[in-house]
């Protein structure tokens, strides 16, 4: 049986690299978004990053932001803020640097092959400021990061033996992905609700967000329609990272896992997920106000969280299991 410290080291290993990956794209999108949209989709897409990572900009609040004169020195310091801020837990900087630390207490779980792809970029990383990827190609930093993560994903599904070790990382990704996929919709459908408007170019961002413009395009058509590009993200397996997916990657971790020391929570934990999975594939209905539904699911995925700490981590000790 895996370590209770290995295996909570894999989960929030697996958690912080999940959230950095999904911060860097949002970001790069952002950045390209500056060169050619208007202060509008801008001002829209931060907004986005900072209601999803539930942030509050160092000026306290993203509304101050009113117009294209400041737009250059506003997403500036933006952008360091999310990027490279050390003393708050939910920048690029702190999320990988977590991500990292947890994998370098957990050398003996994790394959060579895992190590070299995390900690090399890590290392390029301690070397820079904003200074130094907002004097190119801003855009470019936060895609080589987020392909670094993918790669260390890729190399994990390569190289790691299916034991518990795998199965503790892929269900920290997956609560994560879904927490963060949930946290997104629902900011995005606060956003456009605000402005009484909605515009193609915050829902392509969407899809582009997730790869699945293409798969869209398909499916669809090239004019995108908010219910249905929501239907396509939270509903559709064939799509990678879509809400169901990564829902139903979790069901599976757990059963892979097994019981915990606590019986009760176990038991718990397995209904619950297999709940809010349900409620993705069988209760959705993403054209006809699907925020009560998605505030469920986001909060059940904070409970999923509550539950695999309960089941796996923070047992009382009474129910810890002999060696």
């Amino acid at each position: 049986m895996i370590l209770v410290r290995s295996a909570q080291g894999l989960y929030w290993m697996s958690r912080y690299l999940a959230r950095a990956e999904h911060l860097c794209r949002m970001m790069a999108l952002q950045m390209e978004a500056m060169v050619d949209r208007p202060f509008r989709e801008v001002h829209f897409g931060w907004s986005r990053i900072y209601g999803t990572m539930e942030r509050t900009p160092p000026w306290g609040d993203i509304g101050e932001l009113e117009s294209d004169e400041g737009l250059l020195f506003d997403s500036y310091t933006l952008a360091e803020d999310m990027t490279f801020e050390r003393l708050h837990p939910e920048s690029v900087w702190s999320c990988f640097a977590m991500g990292r630390e947890n994998a370098r207490q957990m050398r003996q779980c994790i394959t060579g092959e895992m190590w070299l792809g995390l900690n090399l970029p890590y290392l390029r990383l301690q070397k820079m400021g904003i200074r130094d990827i907002w004097r190119t190609s801003p855009e470019t930093f936060y895609n080589e990061t987020a392909g670094a993560i993918s790669a260390f994903t890729g190399a994990a599904a390569d190289t790691m033996y299916r034991d518990e070790n795998w199965f503790f990382m892929r269900l920290g990704r997956a609560i994560e992905k879904s927490q963060l996929t949930t946290g997104l919709f629902l900011t995005q459908l606060r956003l456009s609700r605000q402005a009484d408007e909605s515009f193609d170019g915050d829902w392509e961002t969407l899809l582009r967000l997730y790869h699945a413009f293409e798969a869209y395009v398909v499916r669809y058509a090239v004019q995108v329609e908010p219910g249905q590009v929501l239907d396509l993200l939270a509903t559709d397996n064939h799509l990678p990272s879509s809400l169901s997916r990564m829902l139903g990657h979790v069901e599976e971790a757990i059963d892979a896992l097994g019981p915990g020391p606590d019986a009760a929570a176990s038991d718990e934990l397995r209904r619950l997920a297999g709940r809010v999975s349900a409620l993705v594939k069988y209760e959705w209905d993403g054209r006809h106000n699907p925020e009560p539904l998605l505030n469920e699911v986001y909060s059940h995925c904070r409970d999923l969280h509550d539950l695999v700490s309960a089941t796996y981590f923070d047992y009382p000790i009474q129910d810890a299991p002999e060696r």
